[in-house]
């Protein structure tokens, strides 16, 4: 089970902002994105899939094995 979808943001001394989404599994993280650059009124100018990408596939493929076939 993963925990609960939460974002991380860092405002570093030069002004600029790094996020990291922590339990947001697959590209469902790109939704953050865009709701973090329409309230700081940015653009994300670099980004990076998490681990969270690949745990929504390997989960996906568990789930498919893990149901009877009649």
């Amino acid at each position: 089970m993963t925990g609960r979808p939460r974002v991380e943001v860092t405002v570093h001394p030069d002004g600029s902002v790094t996020a990291q989404t922590h339990d947001v599994l697959g590209e469902r993280c790109l939704d953050y994105v865009a709701v973090l650059e329409d309230l700081l009124a940015a653009r994300a100018v670099d980004s990076a899939y998490t681990a969270d990408l690949t745990r929504a596939e390997a989960t996906a493929r568990q789930e498919e094995h893990d149901v009877d076939r009649a």
